[in-house]
This record gives structure tokens, sequence and C-alpha cells, in this order.
């Protein structure tokens, strides 16, 4: 191995070079039963973020114009509460909230595909942290979505 290929795999992550070894590692979703494509697949990082990032616009302006009345101070913190609250009601009930609605996304429980409010709460004041959801799976899955058993789909 010359340093050109050494560098370039290094450059592409232990999962590229496992995959010239020969490892099969398959589609994201397909060790859930899940499709590869279409309704159903797991949903991509773009979209997710996407979706994140509408959600949180909304709960700053609801905190910025409901709660803290233009005080600058305190809204990042209302907007997590109210981005907490947001996320356990329209998860825990319709299985999306209004960002994944938006990008075409739902929340489903592994198994049964109906989320309960118990498995809402988990996954949201997970996500609320912020580093499970940063510390991803091979299916794609947030380590929030995975201790909650729920994955995030494409409508």
């Amino acid at each position: 191995m010359d340093n050109r290929q050494a560098i370039g795999s290094w450059l592409s992550g232990p999962r590229a070079a496992a995959e010239e070894a020969g490892y099969d590692f398959g589609y994201r979703g397909e060790r859930l039963g899940l499709p590869e494509e279409g309704p159903g697949s797991v949903a991509r990082p773009g979209r997710r973020i996407g979706a994140l990032v509408v959600d949180w616009a909304l709960c700053l302006l609801i905190a910025y114009g409901l709660l803290t009345h233009g005080y600058d101070s305190a809204t990042g913190n209302w907007a997590l509460l109210v981005f907490l609250v947001l996320g356990v009601l329209t998860v825990g009930t319709i299985g999306f909230t209004p960002g994944k609605r938006l990008f075409g996304l739902r929340v489903v429980a592994l198994g049964t595909g109906r989320i309960s409010p118990a498995r809402a709460v988990v996954r949201t004041v997970l996500l609320c942290l912020a580093i499970p959801a940063l510390i991803w799976d091979r299916d794609g899955r947030g380590l929030h979505d995975r201790l909650a058993r729920t994955v995030e789909v494409r409508i």
C-alpha cells in the first residue's frame, strides 16, 4: 500500500476501508426491516437537520414573542422548554413535529409503528441534551432514537 492509498483510506473513514476489504454493510435501515428508498425508509440527515432547524426557529419565535417579550437573555432557555413541550406533545400524539411534517418525516416505534407518549418523552429529553443526537449508528439513528426504540422515516 502506497502513501496515497493510506491517506485516502484514512480520509474516507473506517466504513470505506471495511467495504474495500469486502465487508457488506447493506443499506441504512436494512437491519430494521425498512425499505431502502421511498416511504418508510430511514430519513436522511439533511432532512432531519432541516426539520430540526424549522422546529427550533418556531420555538425561538414562540419564546421571543409570547414568553420573554423581547428580553434576549432568557429567550434560548425558554425556547428549549418550548421545544421539549412541542416534541413530547406532537411526536407523542401524531408522530411528527411541524418541521418534520414540512420535510415529510415521521417518528415511528420499532415493532409497533406507533410511538407511545413515554417513548416520546425519552426521545425528546435526550434530543434536548444534544449529545445523544450526535452519536449515530450505521442505520443513521441517533442514540436518542436507539434508547427510545424509535426511528425517523420518510412519509
